[in-house]
C-alpha cells in the first residue's frame, strides 16, 4: 500500500467547451464517479495535481476533498494533451472502504536474468499488469518480480510465483507466464535469411518473363 495521498478539489459547474478557462486559470478539470452517488464535476490545482497523479498506478487509493468531504478514489482515466505532455482531465472511480472492487495492479521487473548474460535470450514480457479483486485498503500498488531467477533459455516467471496479500483475489490464470526467456532473436535472423532466399528465384522468373515479353 502506498501512503495516504490528499488532493484537494472544488466543485466546478463550468463543462463542455468552457472548461479550458479553468486550464488557462491553472486548473485541471476531473469528475468523480460512482455505483452509489451522482457524479461531481471537481476542478484542482493543476501544479499540485500534476505532481502527484503520474505517480499513481491503476490501484492507488486516492483521497480527494471536496470542500471538506473527503471521497476515497481510483485514478481511472487520465486524458493528455500528446505534445506538451501536461494533464488534461481526470476521471475517478469513488470506492466503499466495505464492497470490494476489482483493479489492475502494474507488475514491476527487477534484477538481471542470467539467461540474457549467459545464453543471449530474449525476454518477452506477456504481462504488465494483472487484475484482481480485493478491499480499498487491501488493493496492493504492484507487484515486483526477480528476474535472476530466469537462469536459461525457457525458463520463465508465472503468475502463480506472485506473493498475494491477504484477502487480495487474482482474476487471471495463475498459469499465464509474465516473462519468459526465448531464442526468438536467432530464430528470427533465420527465418528472414529463409525467406530472401525463397524470394530470389521468383524475382529471377519473372524478369526472364519479362524479357521474353518484351522480344
Amino acid at each position: 500500500m502506498s501512503k495516504n495521498v490528499v488532493l484537494k478539489a472544488t466543485k466546478r459547474t463550468i463543462t463542455g467547451k468552457q472548461v479550458s478557462q479553468l486550464r488557462r486559470q491553472g486548473q485541471l478539470p476531473g469528475v468523480i464517479y460512482g455505483s452509489h452517488m451522482e457524479p461531481i464535476n471537481i476542478s484542482l490545482e493543476a501544479h499540485n495535481a500534476s505532481l502527484t497523479i503520474p505517480h499513481l498506478t491503476a490501484s492507488s487509493i486516492v483521497t480527494i476533498d471536496v470542500e471538506g468531504k473527503e471521497i476515497q478514489a481510483l485514478v481511472r482515466e487520465k486524458q493528455r494533451n500528446y505534445i506538451k505532455g501536461t494533464l488534461l482531465h481526470v476521471d475517478f472511480l469513488a470506492v466503499s472502504a466495505s464492497e470490494t472492487i476489482r483493479a489492475y495492479v502494474p507488475i514491476s521487473q527487477h534484477g538481471v536474468a542470467p539467461a540474457v548474460k549467459d545464453y543471449n535470450a530474449v525476454l518477452v514480457t506477456n504481462l504488465n499488469e494483472v487484475e484482481v479483486e480485493a478491499l480499498p485498503k487491501d488493493l496492493p500498488e504492484r507487484f515486483d518480480i526477480d528476474l535472476s531467477s530466469i537462469k536459461e533459455v525457457g525458463d520463465a516467471i508465472y503468475l502463480k510465483e506472485l506473493s498475494l496479500p491477504a484477502g487480495v483475489q487474482m482474476l487471471h490464470d495463475v498459469e499465464d507466464a509474465i516473462v519468459v526467456a526465448t531464442g526468438a532473436a536467432k530464430e528470427e535472423v533465420e527465418i528472414v535469411e529463409g525467406e530472401v532466399s525463397a524470394t530470389e528465384p521468383e524475382l529471377v522468373e519473372r524478369k526472364k518473363k519479362d524479357e521474353v515479353e518484351e522480344e
